[in-house]
């Protein structure tokens, strides 16, 4: 029995071995026949970057979008030492550049660095979109904002953001407010100011001179961006009643913001980020996020952005991804609600 019972065990030993024999050999064949893929895509990841990479802006050269990615390029090309170049890529509000990204090879050479309006209004406000944010991008980090500033011509009695609504609940369709233009970030945020605060006001685009009629007083009163508006408030030629973001402006920090003055969780700021072709790995988004967020905080470059009216942020991929998808939302219930139509 004893002599009967070694000899199975013996057996059962001597299958195992040759099955973990067998097994080991299996998964050594498998690493040869469809590894070598899997290991130079790792290797690749690793080495990353090793090609030169460009960012695609949808704006022309000289815009603020242009010339904040001009500045982050440089800053990466230092980092990671290649060539990293800003290609101008104008059409439809900054979309035509945001499709030439989704339809780029996911292999992190191009990325999109991209404004609100072309990310999470033009979604809605276009009808001809040939590409989807959500599914054909992929979020890298939200770098800058950038909050507008509510001015009014110093003519106008109104020395505060609740007196110029009242002034304006005491003569309905009597003021008028300036925007860049039908659809920018700046004339959507002045119509949810208006259904929120309950006042009839006359939308009035311009392509350039807001500020002319604003100060002569054709127009009582403008939002737009602190890098535009700046100088004009500073100087005392507009008069800044409220800033947009739920926070005050470092730039601006005596203007209270409309969250503040009245209207509570009001939040309505422009802002830049990077995007990536869909399917773009992981560890590639993740690298990039990190040098992005590494370069925003440095004190040289949030000097820079100072001067611009802009402040740093670093929100991560997760995070960035949340904001786009809400804004969205947020911004296709107001056009829908204003019934704005896009200008051909």
């Amino acid at each position: 029995m004893i002599r009967t019972w070694r000899a199975r065990t013996w057996r059962a030993r001597t299958w195992w071995a040759r099955t973990w024999r067998a097994r080991a050999w299996l998964a050594a064949a498998a690493v040869v026949l469809s590894g070598p893929s899997a290991l130079a895509q790792g290797t690749s990841h690793a080495a990353y970057p090793d090609k030169p990479i460009r960012f695609i802006v949808g704006f022309t050269a000289g815009s603020a979008t242009d010339i904040t990615a001009r500045l982050f390029a440089q800053k990466f090309a230092e980092a990671w030492n290649v060539p990293v170049t800003v290609e101008n890529v104008p059409g439809a509000g900054g979309s035509v550049g945001g499709d030439r990204v989704a339809k780029a090879a996911p292999d992190g050479t191009t990325f999109y660095w991209g404004a609100n309006g072309a990310l999470t209004i033009n979604p809605t406000l276009l009808t001809n979109n040939t590409y989807d944010v959500v599914r054909d991008l992929t979020p890298v980090a939200r770098l800058l904002i950038m909050p507008s500033v509510l001015a009014v011509n110093n003519d106008v009695p109104a020395k505060t953001y609740g007196e110029l609504i009242a002034l304006a609940k005491a003569q309905p369709g009597k003021l008028s407010i300036a925007s860049p233009g039908v659809g920018t970030p700046q004339h959507i945020a002045g119509e949810m100011l208006k259904r929120l605060a309950g006042i009839d006001i006359v939308h009035v685009p311009y392509r350039g001179a807001i500020f002319t009629d604003v100060i002569g007083g054709r127009v009582t009163m403008t939002l737009q961006n602190v890098g535009a508006i700046l100088p004009t408030v500073q100087q005392g030629q507009l008069r800044g009643l409220a800033v947009t973001s739920l926070k005050r402006s470092t730039v601006l920090p005596d203007l209270p913001t409309i969250a503040e003055s009245g209207l509570p969780g009001f939040e309505a700021i422009s802002w830049f980020g990077l995007m990536a072709p869909a399917g773009t790995p992981a560890a590639v988004v993740d690298k990039a996020y990190r040098q992005a967020a590494q370069i925003a905080a440095s004190a040289e470059m949030k000097q820079k952005l100072a001067q611009l009216g802009l402040d740093a942020a670093s929100d991560p991929p997760q995070a960035f991804g949340e904001i786009i998808r809400s804004d969205i939302a947020k911004w296709a219930k107001v056009i829908k609600d204003a019934n704005i139509k896009a200008e051909n």
